[in-house]
């Protein structure tokens, strides 16, 4: 499997775009000139959220329930007494 990014604004594609395809698919798509390789950890950012934003925004949501948060750990002390 490799990545590639378009690199030219087809009907199906736009500049920016990046794929994950098999190597022969790959091979095709560069040749034309339309696409290029690309890294897979720029593939990986591309399509994959950050796992800090994930943090914030649960953080944001339930702010009780958040280690770390006063509310928390008062809930935590009175349970193991």
């Amino acid at each position: 499997m490799k990545c590639i990014k378009a690199v030219k604004t087809t009907k199906q594609f736009t500049t920016g775009d990046i794929k994950r395809v098999t190597d022969s698919e790959a091979d095709l798509a560069t040749k034309d000139g339309y696409w290029m390789y690309v890294s897979k950890s720029e593939w990986k950012l591309a399509t994959r959220k950050p796992k800090a934003e994930e943090v914030e925004s649960v953080r944001e949501k339930y702010p009780a329930n958040v280690e770390g948060s006063n509310e928390f750990n008062k809930a935590n002390r009175k349970k193991s007494k």
